[in-house]
């Protein structure tokens, strides 16, 4: 159910965008408990002029690598299980392909199940009301 935007600097080869895919949706699959084959993703490369970030924010110090990911949600899980989200993206991606964990930049939109439609005009995460 979760949908990813994720943005980066261009020029990323798909087996490096493969790899972040992989992590997000493998991160979403532990912690959030999400289906392995829910998977509904979409990039957006950017040039340097187009990708604008503050590299100090918080006193984290981002570099040209750095990687934003919004996930659309469904407002059903509380805070630990967010916060283990964020720690298993940075982990992962780490991991491959290789992006420092300053340079994650993660934001959770959360959605009503009614919000959302995977498909033939039908609101899959509520029943039927009867009239």
């Amino acid at each position: 159910m979760p949908l990813a935007r994720i943005s980066l600097p261009a020029g990323r080869s798909a087996e490096y965008k493969k790899s972040i895919a992989d992590g997000v949706l493998r991160a979403l699959v532990e912690t959030f408990n999400v289906p392995k084959d829910d998977q509904f993703m979409v990039f957006s490369d950017h040039a340097a002029e187009d990708l604008i970030y503050n590299r100090h924010y918080l006193g984290i110090e981002r570099s040209d690598g750095f990687v934003m990911i919004q996930l659309t949600v469904s407002n059903t899980r509380p805070l630990e299980k967010k916060r283990a989200l964020y720690r298993r993206i940075v982990e992962l991606l780490a991991e491959s392909p290789g992006v420092r964990k300053e340079d994650v930049f993660i934001s959770l939109v959360e959605v009503l199940p009614e919000d959302w439609s995977f498909g033939n005009g039908e609101a899959q995460y509520v029943p039927e009301v009867p009239n």
